[in-house]
């Protein structure tokens, strides 16, 4: 796809599933926590997969959703120090590295806008090292909702000050991107492959690209 750069001032980039190879997250909570709570607690995969999904989803589209402290006291394990365990299997997505080198060659402002807990962020910055390309990494957890929430684009918007019809969001999530649209944001991408090991999506409700080099402005 092509895509025309001149009215766009800011990036917002989504981490997981944009920047980042959702394959590490969906791995962790869909089969390797599953595995380490039914060792903890005595039951079978099954019965702690149905236990683990069933619990998550009561959380779904609040801030507990991605909070690694609410579950590590809700299922009584390390959830931060687990995801270490399995930290081989971060990868960034590809050609996203050139991506942001060359945005921020352009003068675009950098924004990194993610639900991540700041532990699973701090995890994967210090394995990707994608930290030094944004002008801020930013956390839904330190404004207490994520995403999902008009508040959270009321806040950003109050703190960097950003143009929302000269901005641009990228994220792997319908729902932010509704949410977002709704705030004013004119600018809105999604990913056709968020996890790699899984088949592209077919059925988008906004302009998707496969990789990053497809929408990389020529020098």
């Amino acid at each position: 796809m092509t895509f025309d750069w001149q009215p766009i001032d800011t990036l917002l980039l989504d981490m997981d599933g944009t920047l980042l190879d959702l394959h590490f997250d969906n791995h962790f909570w869909l089969h390797y926590l599953p595995r380490v709570y039914g060792e903890t607690f005595g039951l079978s995969a099954e019965e702690a997969i149905a236990f683990l999904h069933q619990r998550i989803e009561q959380e779904k589209g609040s801030i507990n959703w991605y909070c690694l402290d609410f579950w590590s006291q809700e299922l009584q394990l390390d959830i931060a120090g687990l995801k270490r365990d399995v930290d081989a299997k971060i990868a960034l997505r590809p050609f996203a590295d050139t991506f942001l080198a060359r945005m921020r060659s352009l003068g675009k402002q950098l924004l990194l806008v993610t639900n991540a807990h700041r532990d699973s962020l701090d995890l994967k910055m210090e394995k990707t090292r994608l930290d030094h390309h944004f002008h801020a990494m930013i956390s839904t957890h330190d404004y207490g909702v994520p995403k999902e929430h008009m508040t959270l684009w009321e806040a950003l918007h109050a703190d960097y000050r950003f143009d929302p019809a000269r901005t641009l969001l990228i994220d792997d999530s319908e729902p932010i991107l509704d949410c977002a649209a709704d705030f004013g944001i004119g600018h809105l991408l999604t990913i056709r492959q968020p996890d790699s090991q899984k088949p592209p999506r077919e059925t988008l409700k906004y302009p998707a690209f496969n990789h990053f080099d497809e929408i990389m402005p020529d020098d």
